[in-house]
């Protein structure tokens, strides 16, 4: 399975990012929002999982969109180097498509054997979408998508608060999306809803406008 480069700034991929609108059967609202954490599956297995990590209170601190252009601001290349760079740390990894938005980043991460390419995406159970959150049961596992999640939120976080000479400040929401790519068409419908997410910025679920909008038309139906 061919590899892809990362979205970045001009919100197109090394592929050409020229791609048709997602499938209507893939809802990130649905399966991004309310999800579980798969139990009893092993993390450090070969596989591909498709990770959103937003920022705390998801305050757009990363850059802005403009024309459907996302525009990087420093702490944005800062968290999109980090991210580039998790295969030079975990050599079991590889990367597929990302993008960093104003306040998250959409990325396809493939977990493989060390240092070697995986080649097929994992077949899994219907309902593989979950909300991780820090397992104060278990102890972290070497090279788990735990483990790899937390390293990167840990450089950008020193990294940003060193620019800005804020140190302790959390940067990141403590939980995590994560969703384990079951098939090649789920791969390509993924990859199609990254690399369009920044020309549906205004309707995009974390979009703080668009929070505030939902919030209010709840109120407008309380009060009837």
């Amino acid at each position: 399975m061919k590899e892809d480069g990362a979205g970045r700034g001009n919100c197109r991929s090394r592929d050409g990012g020229n791609s048709k609108s997602m499938n209507k059967n893939y809802n990130p609202e649905k399966h991004h929002r309310k999800s579980i954490r798969l139990k009893g599956y092993d993390y450090t297995s070969e596989g591909i999982y498709f990770v959103t990590v937003c920022t705390y209170n998801k305050e757009c601190i990363l850059g802005n969109i403009s024309n459907g252009k996302m525009l990087l601001n420093k702490f944005g290349e800062i968290v999109y180097l980090c991210w580039k760079n998790i295969p030079t740390h975990f050599p079991n990894t590889r990367l597929n498509v990302f993008f960093v938005m104003p306040n998250h980043i959409h990325g396809i991460i493939h977990i493989t054997r060390r240092g070697t390419a995986c080649c097929a995406p994992t077949k899994a159970p219907a309902k593989e979408y979950h909300n991780s959150k820090a397992n104060v049961f278990n102890r972290p596992v070497k090279n788990s998508l735990p483990v790899i999640i937390r390293s990167f939120k840990s450089a950008a976080t020193k990294q940003i608060n060193l620019l800005r000479n804020t140190p302790g400040i959390t940067i990141w929401q403590r939980n995590y999306y994560e969703r384990i790519v079951r098939d090649e068409k789920d791969l390509n419908q993924i990859k199609e809803y990254i690399i369009n997410n920044p020309l549906k910025w205004e309707l995009d679920e974390e979009n703080p406008q668009k929070i505030i909008q939902k919030n209010e038309i709840n109120k407008g139906e309380i009060r009837k």
